[in-house]
C-alpha cells in the first residue's frame, strides 16, 4: 500500500456512549490502542483527520445528544486543524459535506476506522468505495458488538466484524492492518 500524504484519517464515533455495558459484548478490545497510534502518526506527519460524530435521533441511545455520552472520548478530542463531521444516520457522507470537503481539498485516500465495524464503518467505507475514493478499512482499529442475525441465530462480535470486512475488502475497500499501515510509511 501507498499512503499518500495527504491521505485522510477518518475516526468513526469515537464517543463516550460506546463504551456503555449495555452494548454487549465486543470483539478487538485493542481497538482504541490502534486508533491511537493511527491519530498520533497522522499528526506528526501532518495529515489530515476527520472526526465523526453520531447524533442520535433517539433518546434510548447512547449517542443521544442531550447526554454525555455523545461527547468523544478525551484521547479522540479533535486538535486544531482537524476536520468534524456530525451525523445523524450512519454513513459520514449522507448530509455532511464530507464528500465535498474532501474533493475540495484534492483527497483521494480515506482510512477508515471506528465503530461499528458493521454499522457505521461498512456504510461509510461502501459510500467512499462507490463515489470512487480509495477506500482503507483498518480492520484492528475498528470493532463491533455480538448480533443476532435477521433469523434470530446470535453471532459474536468478532464473527460480525469479520463478516462486514468479508463484505467490504475487494469491492468497496481494501482491508489491512495498522501494522501494514505504520510500516509502511
Amino acid at each position: 500500500m501507498a499512503l499518500k500524504s495527504n491521505a485522510a484519517l477518518i475516526i468513526i464515533d469515537q464517543q463516550k456512549g460506546i463504551l456503555e455495558p449495555r452494548l454487549g459484548r465486543r470483539n478487538n478490545p485493542q481497538a482504541e490502542e490502534r486508533i491511537g497510534d493511527l491519530l498520533a502518526h497522522w499528526r506528526r506527519t501532518g495529515r489530515p483527520v476527520i472526526h465523526v460524530q453520531h447524533l442520535s435521533h433517539s433518546p434510548d441511545s447512547v449517542f443521544w445528544p442531550e447526554q454525555s455520552g455523545v461527547e468523544f472520548q478525551e484521547r479522540f478530542q479533535p486538535s486544531a486543524g482537524e476536520r468534524l463531521i456530525q451525523k445523524r444516520v450512519p454513513d459520514a457522507f449522507c448530509a455532511t459535506g464530507l464528500e465535498a470537503g474532501l474533493r475540495e481539498a484534492g483527497i483521494g485516500q480515506l482510512i477508515i476506522v471506528g465503530v461499528a465495524t458493521n454499522n457505521s464503518v461498512e456504510s461509510t467505507a461502501r459510500t467512499a468505495g462507490n463515489l470512487g475514493f480509495d477506500a482503507w478499512v483498518v480492520e484492528d482499529a475498528c470493532f463491533t458488538f455480538d448480533k443476532a442475525d435477521f433469523f434470530g441465530n446470535p453471532h459474536s462480535a468478532a464473527e460480525v466484524h469479520a463478516m462486514s470486512l468479508g463484505n467490504l475488502h475487494g469491492e468497496y475497500a481494501t482491508v489491512i492492518n495498522t501494522a501494514e499501515i505504520l510500516n509502511d510509511d
